[in-house]
């Protein structure tokens, strides 16, 4: 008798798990978005757009040297690659 037990339970096994799986995750699925709180986040601003206003700043800044100075052209080959801390010293 179990082996006929047994053969019908292989056989109709996705027709009783299916059923139940799917109450199962249906229950679930909708206890979650009870407990928890999903929420889209606010917009934040594209990488391109903080690259331009990034620009803008640098184009506006007084600080900014000039290009026809050529200030961040080294005048020996001993200045070319030194740490800040070293520059200070050479100037």
């Amino acid at each position: 008798m179990w082996p006929v037990i047994m053969a019908m339970a292989r056989s109709y096994a996705p027709y009783v798990v299916l059923p139940i799986a799917t109450v199962i995750g249906f229950v679930g699925y909708n206890l979650e978005t009870l407990v928890s709180d999903r929420q889209t986040p606010a917009h934040n601003e594209s990488v391109g757009e903080r690259r331009d206003e990034r620009i803008l700043d640098e184009v506006t800044n007084p600080t900014v040297e000039s290009l026809k100075e050529h200030k961040f052209v080294p005048k020996t080959i001993f200045e070319k690659n030194t740490s800040p801390g070293l520059e200070k010293n050479l100037k």
